[in-house]
Order: C-alpha cells, then structure tokens, then sequence
C-alpha cells in the first residue's frame, strides 16, 4: 500500500498499536534461551573438545572430577555463560570468547601449581580452602541490609 504522496519512495505502514509495542519491547528485553541446560552440560558436551588433554610432561593438570573443585566450577560456570551470551554476536563474539574468556580461563585451570587441579596429577584430591581466622564482631555491615549512613560517607 503506497501513500497518497506516490513516488516519494515512502510506504504507508499499519500503525502498531500499544500492545504490539510493548510485546517487542518484552521480546528484546528478555534473554535469548539456552543452548546449555547447566555447566555440566556445557562441559561434556563442547569444553572438553575445545581444550586438548594435557600431554605427558606438559604440565598442565585436569580432574576428570572438575565438578568437585570450587574454583573450578566457579570459572568453568562463567565461561560457560559467556559463551551462552556471546554466541548470538555474528560479529567478534565467538572471537572475544575464545581470546578472553577461554584462553586465560585454561591457563588458570590446568595451571599445575596454582590451578585448582595441582594436586590431582595421579586422580582426583581435594583441595584444601584457606586457612582464615574470624573477624572481629562489628568489623563488616552486612551489605545486604537497608542501610540509612551516607553512602558517601568516608567512616
């Protein structure tokens, strides 16, 4: 349907109404699905063909039982949820996933001194948290809480 104004190049649209509007703006806003149901998934199903198995002598170190390990859940949890975001980029996405987020992760990860696999070279152990001593009662607010201070306050 062309406007009463013909070859202005302009075509006449159907005006959208309220609800169609606000239906796309709910559509745009809501996150795209998951290709991964979890990060256990995510795993077995792509990281463990992204990354190569430690070579004998190569000293990078993996635990088949990664799941066990705090940090390691912790990281591999957030490479996999950047790699759920940045996959919908057609443009440097899977890019910037693999140069920031996957590289560096590994590095930590199979690190045989200070990743959380150092000591599973001859199957899986559990790593020892650090030692902590409690602090002083009254030394931090509970940041989850209302608070009527100044936040810009320099107590």
């Amino acid at each position: 349907m062309t406007s009463p104004s013909a070859g202005t190049g302009r075509e006449e649209f159907p005006e959208e109404s309220v609800e169609d509007i606000r239906r796309d703006e709910e559509s745009a806003a809501r996150p795209a699905e998951l290709f991964y149901g979890n990060v256990g998934e995510f795993v077995t199903d792509r990281f463990v063909y992204f990354v190569s198995r430690p070579a004998p002598g190569s000293g990078r170190v993996w635990c088949p039982e990664w799941y066990r390990h705090a940090e390691a859940l912790s990281r591999l949890d957030s490479l996999w949820r950047a790699w759920e975001a940045l996959r919908w980029d057609a443009g440097p996405g899977m890019s910037n996933w693999w140069v920031h987020h996957l590289d560096p992760m590994v590095r930590a990860l199979l690190d045989p001194v200070t990743g959380p696999f150092g000591r599973c070279v001859d199957g899986h152990s559990p790593q020892e948290p650090l030692p902590v001593e409690t602090p002083p009662a009254g030394l931090f607010d509970d940041q989850r809480l209302p608070t009527s201070r100044n936040p810009f306050a320099l107590d």
